[in-house]
């Protein structure tokens, strides 16, 4: 059966400002396609365009030329309100720092993402417990981030991000800022998470070990996306 196509990027570039009149070139052609239910690492050195790259296919910037699409819908040709609808129903972003708000509960934090596209108080606290249980968390809902461990507090990250039940889930160094056994377990939970709810995952890393645990695994270097195997 052929899996279906979620998330591409068609020779997509993106260039900064200028040094002496000379645009700098972050990405040049670069083109990915994420089927249903993939991993893919994306690996490179620091600087190499990697968080770009990211932020291109989750809606968060626009290629200076190419074209990003999702769900068969392209980014280009949205407005930016109709892109943040996008992504706040098809994309879950986690980061290497959890930016969870300090003044909120893991709870209040996770059901968030639903408030804002207005669903009700009670199915959003609802929603949020769910994936905070299904996260190993139900035990902490009522806790801000500061009584949270590390690893618990990017457990509530990734259950924020996955509350809204997105096409694609995006992690950037995800585990960049966690003790071995606590990426080991973070890692443990994304594959979980994948096999039960079908969401694709895409992992910028500079970790040879993590990417080398993925479906797939591309190098970005000099600006060009290549597969590493």
């Amino acid at each position: 059966m052929n899996k279906r196509l979620v998330l591409s990027a068609d020779s997509v570039e993106k260039n900064y400002g200028a040094i002496g009149g000379v645009p700098i070139e972050v990405l040049k052609g670069v083109s990915l396609e994420v089927y249903a239910g993939d991993i893919t690492a994306i690996v490179g050195t620091s600087g190499s365009g990697k968080s770009t790259l990211l932020h291109l296919l989750g809606g968060l910037d626009r290629p200076s030329l190419g074209e990003v699409r999702i769900n068969d819908e392209s980014f280009s040709s949205l407005s930016e309100s109709k892109i943040c609808e996008i992504r706040n129903r098809s994309i879950g972003f986690v980061y290497q720092f959890h930016h969870l708000l300090p003044e909120f509960t893991a709870l209040e934090n996770v059901a968030m993402p639903l408030l804002m596209r207005q669903d009700s108080v009670a199915d959003a606290r609802e929603k949020a417990c769910n994936m905070l249980t299904r996260v190993g968390l139900d035990h902490r809902l009522g806790h801000q981030p500061t009584e949270l461990s590390g690893g618990e507090r990017q457990r509530v990250a990734i259950a924020r991000a996955l509350v809204t039940s997105p096409t694609c889930l995006l992690a950037d160094e995800p585990t960049g800022n966690l003790d071995k056994s606590s990426a080991a377990d973070f890692m443990d939970l994304v594959f979980q998470v994948n096999e039960e709810l079908e969401t694709s995952v895409i992992v910028v890393t500079h970790d040879v070990e993590l990417a080398a645990k993925m479906h797939r695994t591309y190098r970005l270097d000099d600006g060009q996306l290549t597969p590493d195997r």
